[in-house]
């Protein structure tokens, strides 16, 4: 893909998760149901940070984009590297468990993550911009260009640490309000949330493992389909 198509896209991404993002962050407090409590505010929930996310990771593939096109290659090689970064440790595996996860528990018993009196307040269209339009976005990355792993012991201890992160704040949210951000955690013992935590992180692991297995056999390919188109002479656009 040509980098000026890949810039598009890009910036296309981008604008459209800050709209998804602001959107869901500007729902009035008044509207909100008496199951989903004040503090925090949308911070607590891992779908909106997951939208931020998003947003910043197209806002930095977009600026790569660009320093690419205007010949600024050094700059633009700090951009890729953090680009990639952050897809491999984070946009990937983060946008896959929350749209999976969310879509399974759902479909058990949406009251445990999604309660009904939400569709009231957020509509249809925007429900689906963050739980499913999250992993074709997700895969469609992956299709448009390669990205650069980072060392295994590197990119899972990175993941360990935001997973811990995310858990520590639930954990503090509860700690003041005796409130728990998603109501499916109060069905658990303390030792049963515990596992739940250590299985919820295995799971976004096996996604973590899972990205850099597409991204390393669909570029292996690819690569091997343009090295027997250049020795046949014929074109192809090189990212």
């Amino acid at each position: 893909m040509e980098i000026s198509t890949l810039a598009m896209y890009h910036c296309l991404a981008f604008v459209w998760y800050f709209f998804i993002a602001y959107s869901i962050t500007n729902i009035r407090t008044e509207e909100r149901p008496s199951e989903v409590f004040f503090y925090g505010g949308q911070w607590k929930y891992l779908t909106v940070l997951n939208l931020v996310l998003q947003a910043v990771f197209y806002g930095v593939s977009f600026l790569a984009d660009v320093l690419r096109l205007i010949k600024k290659l050094r700059c633009a090689k700090c951009a890729i590297s953090s680009r990639d970064l952050l897809f491999s440790v984070l946009a990937f595996p983060v946008s896959t468990f929350v749209s999976i996860s969310f879509w399974t528990l759902y479909s058990y018993n949406r009251e445990l993550v999604y309660p009904k009196s939400l569709d009231g307040v957020i509509p249809l269209w925007l429900n689906h911009a963050m739980h499913t339009a999250i992993l074709p976005f997700a895969v469609l990355e992956i299709l448009a260009l390669p990205h650069r792993y980072p060392a295994k012991k590197k990119g899972l201890i990175l993941l360990g640490f935001v997973s811990f992160l995310y858990i520590s704040w639930v954990l503090w949210i509860y700690s003041v309000t005796g409130e728990w951000v998603y109501p499916l955690f109060a069905l658990f013992s303390p030792a049963g949330l515990a596992a739940f935590f250590a299985i919820s992180l295995a799971i976004i692991i096996s996604f973590y493992n899972f990205g850099e297995f597409l991204n390393r056999i669909i570029w292996v390919k690819i690569t091997f389909l343009r090295m027997n188109m250049f020795l046949s002479g014929k074109r192809m656009y090189f990212i």
